[in-house]
């Protein structure tokens, strides 16, 4: 069975950075496409960034420069580095499978919350 469990939430002041996890099992991680996207309270899911099988990332304009997504095979892992962050990045972050219109399990999520 297909699992992804986040890690690494917390509260943190703003400027501050947390580093999130999501461990993967139950199929072929290399060969996945792997996202973190973001839901508030009262607002919709957003997409954050991607990462394809090949390494190639993508981001939304809000946080460029600020958040970088990366992945390690051997370890089935996916992490995200968030950098500077703002209240506006609170949240509840999910780690996703797939590319596109293809996504297909999601994890649990992990909260973030940044706040002084």
């Amino acid at each position: 069975q297909v699992q992804l469990v986040e890690s690494g939430g917390g509260v943190v002041q703003p400027g501050g950075s947390l580093r999130l996890s999501c461990a993967a099992s139950g199929f072929t991680f290399s060969a996945a496409a792997m996202n973190w996207a973001r839901q508030a309270p009262g607002k919709g899911l957003e997409w954050v960034t991607g990462i394809d099988s090949d390494g190639s990332t993508y981001y939304t304009g809000s946080v460029k420069g600020r958040f970088t997504i990366s992945r390690d095979n051997a370890k089935k892992t996916v992490y995200l580095q968030m950098n500077n962050l703002k209240p506006e990045d609170t949240a509840l972050y999910i780690c996703q499978r797939g590319r596109r219109a293809e996504i297909d399990y999601w994890g649990k999520g992990s909260q973030v919350t940044v706040a002084s």
